[in-house]
């Protein structure tokens, strides 16, 4: 009898999930919609991102919070969602900002390293920024 019970629970569950919408296999970030202007949706995550960074140049005293991880952490998931669609000619740009942020966006990394992913971050970021006006 507990059987037929658990059946008759978890049928229309079961059968519910096969109707149910698949996923998008590539939303990495939330919020905007994903016909948003690719452009403008990277160009304002490293803009996020850029808030929190010191000047140019004062790399080596970047304090590295879990908001700036976080940050980074939504500049990647942007990128992987939106970076495809940029212009090719900054595909290679696109391509330093998700490697970078791989790292950029966790805390286990070591700082040394974080500093160093900042640095080659900095120059990619401002090739999409100039490439997206």
């Amino acid at each position: 009898m507990r059987r037929l019970a658990a059946v008759a629970i978890l049928l229309p569950i079961l059968v519910g999930c096969q109707h149910a919408p698949a996923a998008h296999a590539e939303k990495y970030s939330t919020g905007g919609d994903p016909t948003d202007s690719p452009c403008a949706r990277v160009v304002s995550a490293i803009g996020y991102v850029g808030l929190m960074l010191n000047p140019r140049g004062q790399e080596d005293s970047q304090k590295i919070e879990d908001a700036l991880l976080g940050r980074f952490g939504e500049l990647r998931g942007i990128t992987l969602e939106f970076g495809p669609r940029l212009p090719e000619s900054l595909q290679p740009a696109v391509q330093t900002i998700k490697t970078t942020t791989a790292g950029l966006a966790r805390a286990d990394v070591p700082r040394p390293r974080q500093i160093a992913l900042i640095k080659q971050y900095r120059p990619a970021a401002d090739q999409i920024v100039a490439g997206c006006k």
